[in-house]
């Protein structure tokens, strides 16, 4: 039977959110406690042999507990809402439609990917404590009747009412946040979103004039203390800001990326020379830095890393092969891991350096003596264009060595993964957001069999639950980023942000271009584009898998 009711806000939601988060919380340390038993050795300890022996549930445990985390986020959300005075129906019904839906899954089943579900019995939970779970009254009542059809439809029409105000759920930010958000908003509306599909269709660089007025808006220095010229502002600031100009083209909302990596090296490991000489060109946009790590043959396997980096004098000279380097023509200035001394194995062996280079020019991309490069030619995340280098003889002063003193690069680098991952999270977002809104456009304005296809269940559903899983995801994305402005550890928030946004972002997009039909398949609409750009978040920035792995390795060592 059809459930058209639209009073569906269950009564003593808060309530009974509360004591299904707590049900789900128990089940999140069954599934803890059952995946640390095989994957223990025998002194006790996590092996790393075991862990990736049975990646399938060590993967699928970094999903669960993600869900339980995002639930709890979603809760504290709703509930600063209603501190504020500001909880509405439709925030309510997101609360409402969420948890339904993860309580139904962490005891059905998680989407890992599309053809990768997880249930509770791949863990080694016990079939009691499922049903203990599911049998839980709060917990019964929530997946019984938090997403009716009615709901679904309500939800739908509320996005529909929002359209033209850009109001899809309130995210509760403060004022401040609120004020950064609109004023990027206005500028992807107006500077970007116009722009971005002929620039992905032509497989252009992004404007220069776009770059120079996001430098005066302030982008590129964002999280730089005012000492150094920049804005003294936090990552909550840089996430509202990676969301709203990713939201107008993901490689808008990218460009921040590389000037956020290299000021945060700098500012944790650099000198105090460095930080005077670089941290000020880099707020101000002054010089345009880019990250060159990965290699041909490693992958995530920084460890491996080959590219040597020989002293000699006052001078490095580094020989070798980079890849997937984002901007990197237009780079003026490299962080560049390579290895000092080949007598070290590992990651003991690598330094970071502050390579300086000179900008593209009109006949040429590389003109710096001692290095190449060439395009690589991909689907999505154009704007900046990706390339392969090489170096032979490339020579980086002595001074660029990052903090005076070799081996520690690897070291270095790692001190950024928790803002690098909680800015992609954030990306993520921004994508995800651009397809709804597409998507809700579309299905507003498509008209089929005398009305608009929004009034079809199967498309107010796919739009209903997007808004929903995009808001849940940026609550996760929020939480990780107010620990990091705490000075808390968030390297497991981080990481379940990044992979819970990936798939929220390809989620989104998939389905909105389903909205589409057969139109979204052709590269005039928008949606294809947003369909290739969002693939790419499930890869960088640490791939899914070794997302999982990471978050995974984090929950078993602390369960000893």
């Amino acid at each position: 039977m059809t459930d058209t009711n639209s009073s569906l806000v269950l009564e003593g939601l808060d309530g009974l959110c509360e004591r299904s988060l707590g049900a789900a919380e128990t089940l999140k340390q069954k599934a803890i406690q059952a995946v640390a038993s095989f994957t223990r050795a025998d002194n006790g300890r996590v092996s790393s042999k075991l862990v990736e022996q049975n990646q399938y549930a060590t993967h699928g445990l970094a999903w669960l507990v993600t869900y339980v985390e995002t639930l709890k986020e979603t809760l504290v959300w709703t509930r600063s809402l209603q501190s504020d005075g500001k909880l509405g129906e439709l925030e309510s019904l997101m609360l409402q439609a969420g948890y339904s839906e993860y309580l139904a899954q962490l005891a059905g089943g998680i989407p890992m990917t599309l053809g990768e579900i997880i249930r509770p019995a791949d863990l080694g939970v016990a079939d009691e404590d499922v049903d203990a779970f599911l049998n839980t009254p709060e917990v019964k009542t929530l997946i019984e009747g938090g997403y009716s059809s009615g709901a679904r439809m309500r939800i739908a029409e509320m996005l529909a009412e929002g359209m033209d105000t850009g109001h899809f759920g309130d995210p509760c930010l403060d004022e401040t946040y609120a004020m950064i958000r609109d004023q990027f908003r206005r500028f992807a509306d107006e500077k970007v979103m116009p722009y971005a599909h002929e620039w992905h269709l032509k497989d252009e660089l992004i404007p220069m004039p776009v770059v120079k007025e996001m430098s005066e808006l302030g982008v590129f220095g964002l999280t730089i203390p005012e000492e150094y010229d920049g804005l003294g502002l936090g990552k909550m600031s840089m996430c509202v800001v990676s969301e709203e100009l990713s939201r107008g083209y993901i490689g808008v909302g990218s460009l921040g990326t590389r000037s956020e990596i290299a000021a945060e090296l700098i500012l944790a490991g650099g000198t105090e020379e460095q930080k005077a000489k670089w941290l000020p060109q880099i707020a101000t946009g002054s010089i345009l830095p880019t990250a060159v790590f990965t290699e041909p043959n490693t992958g995530s396997d920084l460890a491996s890393l080959r590219t040597r980096a020989v002293k000699e004098g006052d001078v490095y000279k580094v020989t070798g092969n980079k890849t997937w380097i984002t901007h990197a023509a237009r780079a003026d200035v490299m962080t560049l891991l390579a290895r000092t001394n080949p007598n070290e194995p590992g990651y003991k062996g690598l330094s970071m350096f502050l390579a300086e280079k000179q900008h593209m020019t009109d006949d040429e991309d590389f003109p710096t003596p001692g290095m190449t490069g060439g395009e690589i030619e991909v689907l999505g995340y154009r704007g900046m264009k990706e390339y392969e280098l090489g170096f032979d003889g490339f020579e980086v002063k002595a001074e660029n060595l990052l903090g005076g003193e070799e081996g520690n690069g690897f070291k270095q680098l790692m001190q950024t993964f928790e803002s690098a991952r909680i800015q992609t999270a954030a990306r993520a977002i921004g994508v995800a957001q651009n397809a709804l809104e597409l998507g809700l456009r579309y299905a507003l304005d498509r008209v089929q069999f005398a009305r608009p296809i929004i009034e079809f269940p199967r498309v107010s559903g796919k739009l209903a639950f997007m808004a929903v899983e995009i808001m849940m995801a940026r609550q996760l994305t929020y939480a990780s980023a107010r620990a990091k402005d705490e000075g808390r550890r968030c390297d497991l928030e981080a990481g379940m942000a990044k992979l819970l946004g990936a798939r929220v972002a390809w989620n989104a997009a998939d389905n909105a271009l389903q909205i589409h039909g057969g139109n979204g398949f052709a590269l005039e609409y928008p949606i294809s584009r947003v369909l290739c750009d969002a693939r790419i978040l499930n890869i960088f920035e640490g791939a899914g898998e070794i997302q999982a792995q990471v978050i995974a390795r984090r929950l078993l060592e602390g369960a000893n």
